[in-house]
């Protein structure tokens, strides 16, 4: 399914007409189909920040790692946070990934949980742990094999929500 692409008009080759407005629509089957430009957003080790319904009804932020397979978006996240709850409850997420060198280049996602995938499930759930791991791999430089974080004070589990994308916002240059 193709996934709809909203490029904003950038000021990167100098001031326009409409500027900062939609300038044209782009599909592509997956962030690997993404122009280069914003392929390496998702690539690079930057930091996304994740919008989650809260409970109060405003939206929560929070700084994450980013990670993505073809046309799916992962987010991992410890089962015993707020955060976890509240995606189950509303399971729309907004995500922006701006380039810490350039915050006038960024890309935004807005993506629907299609499927959570728990630690502790008996088929799937070492995939869950996998991807932790290989996620600590790519945003902790020499920090090991495996993720380093979790809290020592509980039995910390995690879990995966599955993310299609439903639509993708650009803007701006490297």
């Amino acid at each position: 399914m193709a996934i709809r692409v909203a490029k904003f008009r950038d000021v990167a080759s100098g001031l326009q007409p409409g500027q900062f407005a939609v300038g044209d629509h782009d599909s592509v089957n997956s962030l690997n189909d993404l122009d280069p430009n914003y392929k390496m957003l998702v690539d690079k080790p930057f930091a996304c920040t994740m919008a989650v319904m809260g409970s109060d009804g405003r939206p929560n932020l929070t700084p994450m790692w980013f990670d993505y397979d073809g046309d799916k978006v992962l987010v991992n996240v410890a089962a015993q946070r707020t955060k976890t709850k509240w995606i189950r409850k509303t399971p729309q997420i907004t995500i922006l990934i701006m380039n810490p060198e350039n915050m006038y280049h960024w890309m935004s996602m807005k993506v629907t949980v299609e499927r959570e995938i728990s630690e502790d499930d008996a088929k799937e759930g070492t995939f869950v742990t996998e991807h932790l791991n290989k996620i600590w791999r790519k945003y902790i430089v020499d920090g090991g094999d495996t993720y380093g974080l979790r809290d020592p004070s509980i039995d910390e589990r995690r879990v995966l929500f599955v993310c299609k994308i439903d639509k993708i916002a650009t803007f701006g240059q490297p």
